[in-house]
């Protein structure tokens, strides 16, 4: 196979302590954690108090997921706010929106319409969050360490999943749903106040009006533009898919998920430390097309039925490779206009997630049929088809100019 087309060296990158000098980095990274961890605590208890009232897998599963489809709503209608001329104070009232949403998850006795209506509410302002958060990062780091940025970002989301869903099960032993929601609630408001005292205005974007149409107009030309296109292909359907291969873990080996998801979420922070610190720009660009390889090569294992010790190995070294976003994201940056950075991350983020969706019900579908060893096998081969097929249109993304998007 062709290498991918060098480029320049880089040097090393800077440490995650250089970055966390940085005040108005530090702050908006103590936000991002104490946001995350407010969301996995809040996703818990509300799944909680819906399996305890219906005792439906599917209102369940949807209480504690349905809020990422709401995301793809947010980057279709909305998202321009992320690009305003005053992203500090689009930030701060996003932080206070959500914070409004999960302390009123608290209140008890609330119909179950109404908390899933809040869900959805708040899966808006998080992905419009989310865009905010990404291109006031992109103003506040420079673009040599945006990757490690990124990188200890998704460290930390992923621990703070893990350590989020401990802690929630540990809480739920002596407190109610509500009175979880009630913590949740707390850790969103001290995100608010780190953000708030922290991150300063940075005013140097045009002032727009943003809404519906300025919305569309930068999507439609964000997927005009084919090297954006093929970047944005390789972060949302690969990782997609393997997400519908861990999907399928309980049904697979129900005494044995937890050891699965565990491997996986380790082969996650492993694989987002190496890329993000241990390599360079450079390497992490020659390195891109193994890490997507390597996501999803391992579970075609799982078409042999291997033993759990097997299995979990296969999806730790799989899971290292979810550090190929890195790159991709990169030069999905290169590939944007300064003013629509924020919209353009945040089209980029939410559109992961919804395919995380799609892909865990998609492979939930095929597995009533095929049963869940020969659907992840099925669907692994799936997402290495689409990287090995799109692969040239991403090695030739880096020759296309980033172009220009209307305001």
């Amino acid at each position: 196979m062709p290498s991918d087309a060098p480029v320049p060296a880089s040097p090393p990158p800077a440490g995650y302590r250089a970055l966390l000098r940085n005040r108005e980095f530090a702050g908006l990274y103590a936000g991002f954690t104490l946001t995350a961890a407010s969301s996995t605590l809040a996703g818990f208890a509300l799944g909680t108090l819906v399996d305890e009232r219906t005792r439906s897998p599917f209102l369940t599963a949807v209480s504690m997921y349905g809020a990422t489809f709401a995301t793809v709503f947010g980057a279709l209608t909305l998202m321009s706010v992320a690009d305003g001329n005053r992203p500090r104070r689009t930030l701060v009232l996003l932080h206070g929106l959500s914070l409004l949403g999960v302390a009123a998850q608290a209140v008890p006795g609330l119909p179950l319409a109404a908390r899933f209506g809040l869900l959805l509410l708040l899966g808006l302002f998080q992905s419009l969050g989310t865009g905010t958060r990404m291109g006031v990062l992109a103003e506040i780091v420079p673009a040599s360490t945006y990757a490690l940025a990124r990188s200890l970002m998704n460290i930390t989301s992923g621990g703070t999943a893990i350590l989020g869903y401990a802690v929630g099960a540990a809480l739920l032993r002596h407190l109610s749903p509500e009175e979880v929601f009630g913590v949740a609630a707390g850790l969103g408001a001290l995100a608010l106040g780190a953000v708030a005292a922290t991150v300063r205005e940075h005013s140097i974007r045009p002032a727009r009006r943003p809404g519906l149409r300025r919305t569309w107009r930068t999507n439609v030309a964000l997927f005009a533009h084919p090297g954006r296109r093929a970047l944005l292909l390789n972060l949302w359907v690969p990782n997609g898919l393997i997400v519908g291969c861990e999907a399928l873990f309980i049904s697979y080996a129900p005494d044995d998920a937890g050891t699965l998801l565990a491997a996986g979420s380790a082969g996650m922070l492993l694989g987002d430390l190496t890329v993000g610190r241990l390599l360079d720009a450079d390497r992490r660009r020659r390195h891109a097309f193994a890490l997507r390889l390597l996501l999803a090569v391992p579970y075609l294992l799982f078409a042999a039925d291997p033993p759990t010790p097997v299995a979990a190995t296969a999806v730790f070294l799989a899971s290292a490779g979810f550090a190929a976003t890195l790159p991709l994201q990169e030069q999905l940056l290169a590939l944007t206009p300064d003013p629509v950075r924020g919209q353009v991350q945040g089209v980029e983020s939410a559109g992961r997630m919804t395919w995380q969706g799609i892909g865990a019900a998609a492979a939930g579908g095929i597995a009533q049929y095929l049963g869940p060893g020969t659907t992840i096998t099925a669907v692994a081969a799936l997402s290495v088809a689409v990287t090995v097929f799109s692969r040239p249109f991403v090695v030739r993304a880096r020759a296309i100019p980033a172009g220009t998007i209307e305001q």
